[in-house]
């Protein structure tokens, strides 16, 4: 008989589901019926697999609220991220929709003969998916995997299963064939691992922390089995004086709290040109104090809580003996049983904190001065992480070579964008192995067969 796993309202810390958690035996027959159905699906017809996919996002379509809807309930997230999560789903299902029938190999000149490229697909894809997106990075593996033709078994984090199970019986009413995409709940050193050791998983795709990543992909090294990793960061929002100090300080507060700071892109460390720092200072007090922590069943609300007790434990144990300088509010303040914290700003002169090098995950942002162009690429790269960063100033070429000199995978001149699904996405350093989206994602779940036929 499976555990049951208890899952959480973050916003209330009230219960609201019991899912059963897989076995290591119902794992095995899972991966067992995915390779069953990898032998039909990798025969399908590249139209016809882009015409299933296509169902697959109009039936998503159909069903936006109820996914937002329940991903509020389960993650705390705010009624316009929920949406936005949902309608990402569906944008990458259509996306990818293309890529069957432009999976194209190459004709490449040889002497004595023909030589042409195939993209085999690798089989079954084990994706693991965390709790900070759970709709949206679930479709950042499953969409272009099934439409390079592999099956997929997908597991859930077990704070945020529900979303993931609903897209598993949207596909099926969609006409996804039993056994090509499978959502199967469970516990990650259970189901999780047996993705890595079990011989007929010829890929694993990882979100999640850095640590755990790494054992991750020593555990593929023993197959030499296919891995991607998506990890932590630490990554840097770098203002120059000569940009406008209005708009970086207004805009600031959302690249680090959206969904309550709990996003390896957030940008947590803010460096700020010694010049403007003051007045960057005092432009940021009424950005931050102007996000609106509501109750997230308010639509209005623009941050929620954190996911659960422990991570809120986590977060606040930074906030112990450090100097605050500005401080928002949560709806109902301390007597609120969710698991909130307000946004948070916090000034530190010493690289060597923890709140400066650590991956908080949540609602804080530590502001630093530097003082030249050198300066600021210089403490934007003292990290182990190198995932996202923003960039403001009016001078182009100074942002051109700043971002240039910042080592992350995705960066941003005068903006906070770090995610569109038609652009690739991945990490330098402990960020993470290997990229995700864009137009070549396909290619990541195939493997290049070279074919050479004598005249």
């Amino acid at each position: 008989m499976s555990d049951l796993f208890t899952v959480i309202n973050p916003s209330t810390a009230q219960p609201i589901a019991d899912v059963p958690l897989a076995s290591v035996e119902q794992a095995d027959a899972a991966i067992a019926a995915a390779h069953e159905a990898f032998q039909s699906w990798r025969t399908v017809a590249p139209g016809e697999r882009a015409r299933l996919l296509r169902r697959f996002a109009a039936v998503v379509e159909e069903h936006l609220d109820e996914l937002a809807e329940i991903e509020v309930r389960n993650a705390g997230h705010t009624w316009g991220n929920a949406r936005w999560e949902a309608g990402n789903v569906r944008d990458l299902l259509n996306y990818y929709s293309g890529a069957p029938e432009r999976l194209t190999g190459r004709q490449i000149p040889v002497a004595g003969g023909l030589d042409v490229t195939f993209h085999e697909p690798l089989g079954v894809v084990g994706i693991i998916v965390p709790w900070n997106f759970p709709m949206p990075i679930a479709a950042w593996g499953f969409a272009p995997a099934l439409a390079a033709g592999n099956t997929v078994v997908l597991k859930p984090a077990e704070l945020t299963p529900l979303t993931a199970i609903r897209l598993g019986e949207l596909a099926l009413a969609a006409g996804i064939p039993e056994g090509v995409l499978t959502v199967i709940p469970g516990a990650g050193p259970v189901v999780g691992e047996r993705f890595v050791t079990h011989p007929l998983v010829r890929k694993v795709c990882f979100t999640g922390s850095t640590a755990v990543g790494k054992r991750i992909m020593a555990g593929c090294a023993e197959q030499v089995k296919n891995v991607t990793l998506e990890l932590g960061g630490k990554s840097a929002n770098i203002v120059f004086a000569d940009t406008d100090l209005a708009a970086a300080a207004a805009a600031a507060p959302y690249a680090v709290f959206d969904n309550a700071g709990q996003d390896c892109c957030a940008r947590s460390r803010i460096l700020v040109e010694r010049s403007a720092y003051e007045e960057f200072m005092a432009l940021l007090s009424p950005a931050v104090l102007g996000i609106r922590v509501l109750d997230v069943s308010d639509e209005a609300s623009e941050m929620g809580p954190l996911i659960s007790a422990t991570q809120k434990q986590r977060v606040t144990g930074y906030l112990d003996g450090v100097d605050v300088a500005i401080q928002g509010t949560t709806p109902g303040g301390a007597d609120n049983p969710g698991f909130w914290v307000p946004p948070t700003v916090v000034p530190v002169e010493d690289p060597a904190m923890p709140i400066w090098r650590e991956e908080v995950f949540g609602p804080v942002v530590a502001v630093m001065p530097f003082d030249d162009e050198g300066d600021a690429i210089a403490k934007a790269n003292d990290t182990e992480y190198g995932l996202s960063g923003s960039i403001f100033t009016t001078d182009l070429g100074r942002g051109l070579r700043v971002a240039r000199g910042v080592q992350a995978g995705n960066l941003s001149v005068n903006s906070h964008s770090s995610v569109r699904y038609w652009t690739p996405f991945g990490g330098f350093k402990q960020s993470g192995l290997g990229r995700e989206l864009g137009p070549d994602a396909p290619y990541a779940f195939t493997e290049e067969k070279n074919v050479f036929i004598a005249h």
